[in-house]
Parts: C-alpha cells; structure tokens; sequence
C-alpha cells in the first residue's frame, strides 16, 4: 500500500491537487482521507466554547484515530472516519465514512507534514505552495459559502490563529516534502508528476519510498 501525504496552507489547492490526482488514477484505486474529519469532538464545550478553539492548531486534531484508521486499512480491514460539521463545530452522531483497503492511500490536510508520526508513514510527502493573498481569498469564499461565517469572523480567525499557526507549523513542514507543487490545482505539471510517480508504483507492484 502506497501512502501519499498532501499537505499546504489553508485555501492552497492541496483539496485539488488529490482530486486531480484521483480523477487520472481512477477513484477504485485510491482511498482519499480528509484530515479535516479528524478534528477532535467537544461535546463537553457549549457552542460558543467550541467557537473560541484554534482549529489551527496541531493539537486541534485527532491524530491517534487518523493513524489508527491508516493502520486499519493497511491490514486490509475497513475503516469508518468521523464526518465532521463546521456549521456546528462538532462530529456528526448519526454519519460516519467509510474507508475500504486499497493500493493508494492519500492524507490531505493542514498538518499532514507538521506531525512528526504522520510523517513516518509516508511514502510520498508532498507540500501545496500557493501565494497568501490567493490562500486568504479562497478561505473567505469557502467559509462564507459552505460553512456559514461572516467576513468578520473570517477575519478574526485568520488574524488571530490562521496566519499565526501557518508561520509556527505549516510553513516551517514544507521542507520535509518530495515534491513542492506551486499554485496547487492550477500547476498540471507537478500533479501530473505526481500521478506519474504513483503509476510507477501501480505498474511495478513493488514498495515505494519518496
């Protein structure tokens, strides 16, 4: 099983980049894992508790389940991924997604290369590199639009822990990539090289190491 790990900046094209990546390989053979559903659940914390955590924080994640699941399926069992509703700031009670056993296995996420056990069970780490400017734009049109927040609260958020936390831990992570893809879905050369890497390994059948 091939693991390939997709991390970049919030609002940088690494959500994508692993579509692209899947839509040439042929979904059958990948199974695609968000590290956005691993955010941890506070059920314990009012809403307006849950509103004030820094959601870009490492620790804001449930890693332990992320590489529990990883485990999982890398000895052929099924995995079932919380399903995670941003409205609310909280897990689904009645979703879960289910993950099957496949050749490829793709992590996308903010801190797929900040943590240092995730990082272990990679094959190929690849960094999303995608000016700020463009990062912060599309981060605004995505919360408002899909997960209800004001331009205020998207400001806030990105002043006080987005920006911050992308200097401190998601930037410094670059350098631990195989292969940096500048400006994420628009670069078709590094996602097709990208696909040609993991092909390589699909024709040969043999372990890769990035």
């Amino acid at each position: 099983m091939l693991i390939i790990g997709i991390s970049g900046g919030t609002g940088s094209g690494k959500t994508t980049v692993a579509h692209s990546v899947i839509d040439r390989l042929g979904s059958d053979k990948v199974t695609f894992i968000s590290q956005d559903n691993y955010y941890k659940d506070n059920p314990h914390l009012s809403f307006a508790e849950r509103e004030k955590i820094n959601y870009d924080h490492p620790f804001a994640f449930d890693t332990e389940l992320m590489i529990e699941h990883i485990q999982d399926l890398a000895e052929g069992k099924t995995a079932y991924a919380p399903v995670y509703d941003f409205t609310i700031h909280a897990r689904s009670k009645t979703q879960t997604l289910e993950l099957k056993p496949n050749h490829i296995i793709i992590l996308e996420g903010l801190h797929i290369l900040s943590d240092e056990n995730l990082r272990a069970i990679l094959d190929i780490k690849v960094f999303v590199d995608t000016d700020p400017d463009v990062r912060i734009l599309r981060r605004v049109v995505r919360d408002i639009e899909e997960r209800g927040r004001s331009i205020r609260s998207v400001h806030d958020q990105y002043l006080s822990t987005v920006k911050p936390m992308h200097e401190a831990f998601i930037e410094p992570s670059k350098k631990y990539a195989d292969l940096i893809i500048p400006e994420g879905g628009h670069n078709e050369v590094g996602i097709q090289l990208l696909t040609t890497l993991t092909e390589k390994y699909l024709q040969s059948g043999e372990n890769f190491n990035g």
